[in-house]
């Protein structure tokens, strides 16, 4: 059996889950702090998020805004998948921001949503380079802007779901601002463990996970709840 450190790399695309100081998911800015939250449990690897997506967006083929990772976990003769989403983790500290020589990649302040000004971007492909979650997709071209999630903002805009929330069959993705102790995000990260990709690099992610196997007897819960979601 794969060892737990080892699931959890392997299962976010060799970026380390780790657990989330709690003091980490605290109010730190006024106004919203949009985020999202992938119970890993629900998750059936279907992809009907990257479909999704790539339709509401209009993404070129081989540019997907957000992909699912999967891992096998083995207990006893039973075999199950974990299927962990990835896209851009709209750090509040932002790598690729920091990068861009032409602040075409910003941090938008009324809501943290990290967005590219597409008329301003210089195609120089700097942030996919920075970006350490590999959230961002060249063209290889180089004649187009990278493409990257930003929670459908044109939805959001208009009191609407990001598009792979909207279609999730099982119900695994949650979006919402964390900064209202009302919203269904922020119970969802006050009541259960919470995970972030590379949660100690200094990035502060938003993209937060729940549901991962963190002993022997989760796996073999996590492993009858994928089971009996397949019957």
């Amino acid at each position: 059996m794969l060892d737990r450190r080892s699931i959890l790399k392997m299962a976010a695309g060799g970026a380390l889950l780790s657990l989330v100081p709690a003091s980490t998911l605290q109010a730190k800015t006024l106004g919203k702090r949009y985020a999202m939250v992938f119970d890993v449990r629900r998750c059936t690897g279907c992809l009907s998020c990257t479909v999704s997506c790539s339709v509401e967006n209009q993404t070129d083929v081989g540019r997907c805004r957000t992909r699912v990772n999967q891992a096998s976990l083995t207990l006893g003769e039973r075999i199950a998948t974990l299927a962990v989403p990835n896209q851009c983790n709209q750090c509040d500290n932002p790598v690729c921001t920091q990068v861009c020589p032409v602040e075409a990649t910003y941090k938008r302040k009324e809501d943290g949503i990290v967005v590219i000004d597409h008329e301003e971007c210089i195609h120089c492909q700097l942030c996919v380079d920075a970006c350490p979650y590999g959230a961002r997709r060249k063209d290889e071209s180089l004649d187009n802007p990278p493409e990257k999630c930003n929670f459908c903002i044109h939805r959001v805009t208009q009191g609407l779901l990001p598009a792979c929330v909207e279609t999730c069959i099982g119900g695994a993705r949650t979006f919402g601002d964390l900064n209202d102790p009302d919203s269904q995000v922020s119970k969802l990260v006050r009541d259960n463990k919470v995970y972030a990709m590379l949660s100690d690099a200094g990035t502060s992610p938003n993209i937060f996970y729940i549901g991962l196997p963190t002993s022997t007897d989760d796996q073999a819960i996590l492993n009858l709840n994928y089971l009996d979601w397949q019957r």
